[in-house]
């Protein structure tokens, strides 16, 4: 499996995140957020269950509004702009839960992202003029070479609810890749897989990274992937970032191993 190679931040950052801040009611899931991450970073975003990092992804992609901050992409202050638009601004995600069209098959859930950027409206939808049938089969092509790329062209006249749990989230990736993302938002991808699932996993993800040319950021519980294949990894804890640094440097941090194991833990050798 390839290692990781740190990248050289650039001069212009792709994601800054600054103050972001989200209350349910009382409740404080995010406090004072901040993030910068530079184009071709593989960027790790971990934490105990509950610690806001999905609360954290979800204000990045217009799901949930802020209550106060800003994110940045591309220097364009995203804060109110609908899901749709933000995925149209360049920033793809898949779901700490797979939501995929159960009952369609692998080809027409990726052929349904590329819709965002399809160039047809309405009208050459409900008239099926050349133009919609011209673009109607680069999308299928399209398609077609995702999946061979994603080692899932055997599956992709499949009904994808049939498919092992390991591919679905593959075809979850290809689906958000589709979408033609600068910065790719990756949701707990290792959830449910079994250890040789893992490995090609991690294999894919610097696969893609590395030609595709995409930025990424990894929300990951599976240690092995998070030390395995990120640059720097940042760490939260009941809404607050408690540390950044690269994987030793996280791996050494007492407040980490408190955080994970329990007060006290880190003094235990």
């Amino acid at each position: 499996m390839k290692t990781s190679t740190p990248t050289t931040p650039q001069s212009n950052p792709l994601l800054e995140v600054e103050g972001l801040t989200k209350y349910f009611g009382g409740l404080r899931a995010v406090n004072d957020f901040n993030m910068t991450i530079y184009p071709g970073e593989l960027v790790g975003l971990i934490g105990p269950n509950g610690a806001g990092k999905t609360t954290v992804f979800n204000q990045i992609t217009g799901i949930y509004l802020p209550t106060k901050g800003s994110v940045k992409f591309n220097g364009v202050n995203l804060v109110g702009f609908e899901p749709h638009e933000i995925t149209r601004a360049g920033i793809g995600r898949t779901f700490q839960n797979i939501r995929l069209f159960n009952n369609l098959s692998v080809l027409d859930n990726v052929r349904i992202a590329f819709h965002a950027t399809s160039g047809y409206n309405l009208f050459d939808t409900i008239v099926s003029n050349n133009k919609f049938s011209q673009k109607e089969n680069e999308i299928v092509e399209k398609s077609q070479d995702l999946l061979e790329v994603m080692k899932l062209s055997r599956f992709q006249n499949e009904i994808v609810k049939n498919l092992p749990y390991g591919e679905q989230r593959r075809v979850e990736i290809a689906r958000a890749m589709a979408c033609q993302p600068q910065l790719l938002l990756l949701d707990e991808p290792a959830a449910g897989m079994n250890p040789r699932e893992i490995l090609q996993l991690m294999d894919m993800i610097h696969f893609i990274r590395d030609n595709f040319n995409l930025t990424i950021l990894l929300i990951e519980h599976q240690m092995r992937v998070v030390m395995g294949i990120c640059e720097r990894i940042t760490v939260m804890d009941f809404g607050e970032v408690i540390a950044r640094g690269n994987p030793k440097e996280i791996q050494g941090n007492p407040k980490v191993v408190e955080a994970y194991l329990g007060k006290g833990a880190a003094n235990v050798a």
